[in-house]
């Protein structure tokens, strides 16, 4: 189980980047757009920088939904892979089986 404290870290990045990101995208298609001039790039540059850390979806981390485990995590599913196991194992997870051959 991972620390309450970066599982609340985590959640908190989510709220952010969720908040930012509609100001984001603009701020990022005035930087790639061929009709901005110089200065709307670099205006848009500046407020783009100015923006929190944690508005960035680049800080975010797949964590397990049950344990908060950041490492061996399956994206489809949505857990770690010891969460994963005992899900199927217990029948949780529909159309997953142990592999036998």
């Amino acid at each position: 189980m991972a620390k309450k404290s970066m599982i609340e870290r985590e959640l908190k990045r989510q709220k952010t980047v969720k908040r930012y990101a509609k100001k984001r995208a603009e701020l990022k298609e005035i930087i790639v757009s061929v009709k901005s001039t110089d200065e709307e790039k670099t205006q848009a540059l500046k407020a783009l920088q100015k923006l929190p850390r944690n508005a960035s979806p680049v800080r975010l981390r797949n964590r397990c939904a049950i344990t908060g485990r950041p490492k061996g995590f399956y994206r489809k599913f949505g857990l770690g892979r010891n969460k994963l196991r005992e899900q199927t194992m217990d029948g949780n997870l529909p159309g997953l089986t142990k592999a036998s051959w």
